[in-house]
């Protein structure tokens, strides 16, 4: 029986996680995945906080980066980055649960447009960003006939 689209957006996640060293490390967690989309989130401690004691923008990107390459690989096809912008509107505190929603806007062809919207625990507005993906060869996980039995003939 063939996977179903949601089958393999969470195999392609299960995949892409095993070996997510990064998005761990930070101490994120991977809350849903669907066919061209998911939800991060993290819980903004003291060591993500710069000079101004809020939550560096930097982790705020990779929040809403790694949510999108959760969202575009989700087809289970290889996809990078090609180009993100992001912009801030409300800063993270510590003790702030950020969570980042990315949503595919459009995909043809090798190209791909995701919308990532970073919100804290109130609903408020964190940064949005816009992400450009491009697939590349391969897969995330072998997919060649799945479900299918073997036979000794």
């Amino acid at each position: 029986m063939p996977l179903t689209p949601e089958d393999r957006a969470r195999r392609s996640a299960e995949a892409m996680w095993a070996t997510d060293k990064a998005s761990k490390w930070l101490g994120m967690s991977l809350d849903a995945v669907g066919p061209g989309t998911a939800t991060m989130s993290f819980t903004v401690a003291e060591h993500h906080c710069n000079g101004h004691l809020i939550c560096h923008g930097g982790y705020i990107f990779t929040l809403a980066d790694s949510a999108f390459a959760f969202a575009c690989n989700s087809y289970n096809q290889v996809n990078v980055a090609q180009q993100n912008a992001i912009t801030f509107c409300a800063p993270g505190q510590v003790g702030d649960r950020l969570t980042a929603h990315a949503v595919e806007v459009q995909r043809s062809g090798r190209s791909g447009v995701y919308d990532v919207t970073v919100t804290n625990q109130d609903d408020t507005i964190v940064a949005v960003m816009r992400g450009n993906s491009r697939t590349l060869k391969g897969t995330n996980f072998p997919e060649e006939n799945e479900g299918e039995e073997m036979t000794d003939d």
